[in-house]
């Protein structure tokens, strides 16, 4: 029920701002739980269970651009590319500049709101209506009335004509303020600020994830590229046997049979070529996404084929202790159980007294001469005190939201970290596996080839049978295929790492050219 108070007079005035300057002094006061950083608890090294292999991860410090230990230029190209172009991240970079927008309207709450105005209006006042309570001390004339000598009613003028029609401007201004006696605004302020950490946090999310994307997308074409040549050099092998099996035949060293399978594995090892180049093409324009240009643009860049990148003997993954810091999604949790905090301040301090300063200056008369007049004044200034005497539970259901929405943020903190732990400690387990299976398909690739060039050289002395040279030949195309994907399995392995550990934000793409990027 709202409480209204008029001051007027000196004595007044020095009672008003008295009580003014002691809500100030009041002012201070903030209700609700006070947010503090949760502690991450981290391990004093990482876990590993593998046995050592030839590359291994190690607690030295990251490099931001963690992607240049591969030593590929035209990875690097792309990845800056993507850091300045990607949708994805201009979208987010606008949804973080909202927040910043929303946090500067809660603001604007802790400072004094004025406001100018003007009016004019035509006026007649109704003889029959609520001035008929009123008079004139006399009968006067029209002029008279209007001239605002005299005031309006039932005696102004007789019959029918009733009161004049007269003119009414007037200007001015007010302002208002709404001491924050209880910290609603500064929790509202402390909120909104948290919001805008978080979608910092999520964008740089964002960015990290991209970051891991175009490398991983950049390996696979490589090692598509690689498939393909290992296809066409079977391809080539096959074309020959096909050769040799019909100049045998042609010779009677060879039968039909012989010439039969060859052309058959020459067709399966044709057949598995346009496949390889559609997934080429579908990497190719995944990355033309990443970098927002449209399908075929790197054909021309990208479309020569290249060697898969390679994986540096150490891979520094920074300190456990460092997580918290490092990964946007921990840091973005954190802002958000602040901002779930903050409003449960904000949810208490509903219950309280609202006290509100305002005042009002404005200039009235009849006739537009008064204007200039400091007679024509009429002000007004008090404080406004509202108190919520009933709600119908609504302030307390509302309360109830907001420490179960804090509760909720705590847990999902909590997750976030546990979820962290568990991507890295597989990350590092994939990368150690990875390496072990590329080296034992080393060997199987180095052995396969040896039985082929034994069978075939055993086919043309007539020792050996030529479908055993065949199924040597498949052998070995598989070994080759499986070992250039496990070695691209061994570099995507680093990306899910740095993905894991939360690298590739810092200093990569500054705040402050966020304005510009979006």
């Amino acid at each position: 029920m709202p409480m209204i108070a008029v001051m007027s007079g000196s004595k007044s005035m020095k009672h008003f701002f008295l009580a003014g300057f002691s809500l100030l002094a009041l002012a201070g006061c903030t209700v609700g739980p006070d947010y503090h950083k949760p502690d991450v608890k981290a391990p004093t090294a990482w876990r590993s269970t593998q046995p050592p292999a030839e590359s291994r991860v190690v607690n030295a410090s990251t490099d931001p651009a963690w992607w240049t230990i591969f030593n590929d230029p035209m990875l690097t190209r792309l990845e800056n590319e993507v850091a300045t172009s990607n949708l994805d991240l201009k979208a987010a970079s606008l949804r973080l500049m909202q927040s910043q927008a929303e946090k500067r309207i809660a603001s604007a709450a802790q400072f004094p709101h004025a406001e100018a105005n003007a009016s004019y209006a035509r006026e007649r006042a109704s003889t029959n209506g609520i001035l008929g309570l009123l008079g004139t001390m006399e009968r006067e004339g029209s002029q008279s009335i209007a001239s605002g000598a005299q005031g309006f009613g039932p005696t102004a003028l007789p019959g029918s004509v009733g009161n004049p029609s007269f003119n009414l401007p007037q200007y001015g201004m007010n302002a208002s303020w709404e001491v924050d006696f209880w910290g609603h605004v500064r929790r509202q302020v402390e909120a909104a600020t948290a919001a805008v950490h978080a979608t910092e946090e999520m964008r740089r999310d964002i960015l990290v994830s991209l970051m891991a994307e175009t490398a991983q997308d950049y390996i696979d074409l490589r090692a598509t590229q690689t498939q393909i040549g290992i296809l066409e050099h079977n391809i080539d092998i096959a074309n020959n046997s096909v050769k040799l099996t019909t100049l045998r035949f042609q010779q009677g060293a060879a039968t039909r049979l012989d010439v039969a399978e060859a052309t058959g594995q020459l067709h399966t090892f044709t057949s598995r070529l346009a496949p390889l180049k559609a997934q080429a093409t579908h990497r190719l324009n995944a990355l033309s996404f990443l970098v927002a240009r449209e399908p075929g643009s790197l054909d021309t860049e990208l479309g020569k084929p290249a060697p898969i990148p390679l994986v540096p003997a150490a891979v520094p993954a920074g300190l456990p202790s460092e997580l918290a810091e490092r990964r946007p999604d921990i840091r973005m949790a954190a802002d958000r159980l602040h901002a779930a905090t903050a409003s449960i301040g904000v949810a208490i301090a509903d219950f309280f007294p609202r006290v509100t300063l305002s005042g009002s200056l404005d200039i009235q008369a009849l006739q537009f001469s008064g204007l200039g007049s400091w007679a024509s004044r009429q002000y007004g200034f008090g404080p406004t005190a509202t108190l919520p005497l009933f709600e119908g539970g609504r302030l307390t259901g509302q309360l109830h939201l907001r420490r179960a929405q804090q509760k909720e943020a705590a847990t999902l903190f909590q997750r976030t970290v546990l979820k962290a732990w568990q991507e890295i400690d597989d990350a590092m387990a994939d990368f150690t596996a990875a390496q072990r299976r590329r080296d034992e398909l080393a060997e199987s690739v180095h052995e396969n080839d040896i039985a082929v060039d034994t069978a075939k050289a055993q086919y043309v002395q007539g020792a050996a049978d030529f479908l055993n040279v065949l199924t040597l030949q498949n052998a070995l195309l598989s070994s080759q295929s499986a070992l250039a994907d496990a070695t691209a399995h061994v570099a995507e392995a680093v990306t899910n790492l740095y993905r894991a550990i939360g690298g590739g934000w810092e200093n990569i793409y500054p705040e402050k050219t966020i304005k510009k990027h979006a």
